[in-house]
């Protein structure tokens, strides 16, 4: 049973729910329902670029981790059903991309951040306090999650070594659904937040990109 499960549970069912998908996700190796994409025989050849594509793929990762704790947590507090399909549709497809960073990290010799547990726990709980403001508010929330997502999956297809096009293909593949995540939380009725709060997302991605890269 998975913590995005419609039917009706205890609150302590639910937190048992939350806690077995953060730690699976943290530390099982996760199953996609689509294939990773890219060549998983392209490596970069120079161990230095290598390492730097690791710590970013971690930094991916991680953030797939938390994205997972964002609509879990929205999903406890969604007041309709339709905001809850949403939900789950978007998480579903988040978890084909954790699995995607893993077996990129597992490729590249590297691992997932060891700090995820903490990344997932807090997400849900950010989660669930933007649920409560209302099915709206909680869409417009998802909406400027996947815009700042999309623009951070930018950057690192910046920064990622050019011979390393299997990590450069996932990425994209990410950020096209990121793209079209956010699209869909806005026709579902989606509010825009006021600055304050992207401004805060914002410092707070900073803070867990900072440290996932290396830990």
């Amino acid at each position: 049973m998975s913590p995005m499960d419609p039917r009706v549970l205890s609150p302590l069912d639910r937190l048992l729910e939350l806690a077995d998908a953060g730690l699976r996700g943290s530390f099982a190796r996760p199953a996609a329902s689509r294939p990773t994409p890219g060549n998983p025989t392209s490596l970069p050849v120079d161990p230095g670029r290598r390492r730097h594509a690791a710590g970013l793929m971690r930094v991916n990762h991680s953030g797939e981790i938390a994205a997972q704790g964002l609509y879990h947590g929205q999903a406890l507090t969604a007041r309709s059903e339709a905001t809850r399909a949403a939900l789950r549709r978007a998480a579903a497809e988040e978890g084909d991309h954790l699995a995607w960073c893993r077996d990129r990290l597992d490729e590249l010799g590297s691992r997932p951040s060891l700090l995820n547990p903490l990344w997932y726990g807090g997400s849900v709980a950010i989660g669930a306090l933007a649920g409560l403001f209302g099915d709206r508010a909680s869409l417009g929330f998802m909406a400027e999650t996947e815009r700042q997502v999309e623009g951070h999956l930018a950057d690192h297809l910046g920064r990622l070594p050019a011979d390393d096009e299997r990590s450069r293909t996932i990425v994209r593949e990410m950020q096209a659904d990121e793209i079209n995540h956010g699209r869909a939380a806005l026709a579902a009725g989606g509010a825009a937040l006021p600055e304050p709060v992207p401004r805060l997302m914002r410092l707070t991605a900073r803070v867990m990109t900072g440290t996932a890269y290396w830990i």
